[in-house]
């Protein structure tokens, strides 16, 4: 089972470490991955700047890593 992702985990890094994850973020209409403060944004306050529920998009794309191990 592969570690969860948390919302203080740094945006690029959950796309690089879980490529997947990128369906979430444009579902959520973040174009974080190609914006400067993906480098240093945690989920939580990307999240945040965009009006977001960081819990909703944790929880979906923990869902979606989680099926895709299946």
């Amino acid at each position: 089972m592969a570690e969860m992702v948390t919302k203080d985990m740094n945006i690029l890094e959950i796309a690089q470490k879980y490529p997947e994850s990128v369906e979430v973020f444009h579902k959520y209409g973040l174009g974080c991955l190609g914006c400067a403060a993906a480098r240093f944004e945690n989920l939580e306050a990307g999240a945040k700047v965009h009006g977001y529920d960081a819990d909703a998009m944790v929880a979906d794309i923990n869902a979606l890593i989680s099926s895709s191990e299946s």
